[in-house]
């Protein structure tokens, strides 16, 4: 497992998340680019893995959708180029794993690892995020350029595909080496080249819904549960001096029908566990063709094989009280006792574990585990 010899998370979260860009230098214990370019390549030309290609000539950029055939890479020419791949963590583990050391961040706010693969002076241009991405150099060198902060009315080029930056103008520089990491936090003006051929960054992503997509989603989910019975109403009603006003205590009547449904913390909490936690690909179907058996699962259990969970999985959990939780996994509720409890805690602290088998003793804790094998949620690491 990869992790870090010397960085202070704490430090970090005070300091610069979602405040300012920090370079970090190569603080893993020993680094290892985690996949070829050839690896890299093959995935892009697959079907269902969503890849791009980005090229330059002088001023202009175009941009291409995979997924790509294999001969498509042979006519890139020498013009600059760069090879996008989303989520690639969901397929290779050697790159979930790099997720790992970032763990000091809530799992609910991971989004994925984009993988890059550039030919020298290859980028995607000047740009800016909504999201937090810590930038890890995994192979060759790229040089980093930081901007100012941008928004809405920052000024963008004409573009169909890509959102560019019409004025750059650096504020920092970095040449990046292997190992080495750059945060940038939303927002932030950057810029990526790189220097050399075979030029690997992995985009380690971070989520943050938009306030729209929140008031859009729960408002939706919570007119999921109201039927057209529930209706505004108004005995004694008294008469009014104009039949055209709207009186005051009408209107906090209506308003207060509405806040009461939509401020509801505990179906509030309910809905974005399930909404946080829904797959990125949802379409994408993990579940096992032959469902596994709970003797089975106790036997490995009790020998002491590694469990992983699937890379595409999300895994969250509310406490319920009394002991109890709602596991969510991939938008679905699991309702836990407070016996099942301690075992979707462990599910939810780690990507790769061991269990101790005291943790599936109780029957609704093996009920648990059997469900996420059969889902495809979870599997032995030989698996």
């Amino acid at each position: 497992m990869m992790h870090f010899t010397d960085f202070d998370s704490a430090a970090f979260l005070r300091d610069n998340w979602q405040q300012q860009p920090l370079l970090i230098r190569n603080p893993w214990a020993r680094w290892h680019n985690p996949l070829s370019p050839d690896e890299l390549a093959g995935l892009a030309c697959e079907e269902g893995i969503e890849a791009r290609l980005i090229r330059q000539a002088g001023s202009k950029w175009a941009m291409e959708e995979g997924h790509f055939s294999e001969k498509r890479f042979s006519k890139l020419g020498k013009q600059p180029w760069t090879l996008l791949v989303q989520a690639v963590d969901h397929h290779v583990p050697e790159v979930a794993a790099l997720i790992e050391p970032f763990r000091f961040i809530p799992n609910w706010r991971i989004d994925d690892v984009m993988v890059s693969y550039a030919s020298d002076g290859g980028g995607v241009g000047p740009h800016f995020d909504q999201y937090d991405v810590f930038l890890v150099q995994g192979l060759g060198r790229r040089r980093w350029q930081i901007g100012p902060l941008c928004d809405a009315q920052t000024p963008l080029l004409p573009h169909d595909d890509l959102r560019l930056l019409a004025d750059f103008e650096p504020t920092s520089e970095w040449l990046l080496e292997p190992g080495d990491i750059l945060y940038v936090p939303p927002r932030f003006a950057h810029n990526g080249v790189a220097v050399g051929d075979d030029c690997m960054t992995y985009s380690i992503g971070f989520r943050a819904p938009s306030r729209r997509e929140l008031l859009s989603n729960w408002c939706d989910a919570a007119l999921d549960r109201l039927d057209d019975d529930d209706r505004f109403a108004d005995p004694g009603l008294a008469r009014q001096a104009n039949p055209g006003e709207i009186m005051p205590q009408a209107l906090e009547e209506l308003r207060a029908m509405i806040a009461a449904r939509l401020d509801d913390a505990e179906a509030f909490a309910r809905w974005f566990g399930a909404f946080t936690t829904t797959p990125k690909y949802p379409e994408t179907d993990w579940q096992l063709e032959a469902p596994v058996a709970r003797a089975d699962l106790v036997e490995a259990v009790a020998a002491g094989r590694t469990l992983r969970r699937n890379p595409a999985s999300r895994y969250a959990f509310i406490r319920s009280g009394d002991g109890a939780l709602v596991l969510f996994v991939d938008g679905e509720p699991i309702h836990c006792d407070p016996a099942a409890a301690a075992l979707a805690e462990r599910l939810c602290a780690s990507a790769c574990f061991v269990l101790d088998s005291t943790l599936i003793a109780p029957a609704s804790s093996i009920a648990l585990l059997e469900i996420l094998f059969n889902q495809g949620n979870l599997a032995f690491d030989a698996d």
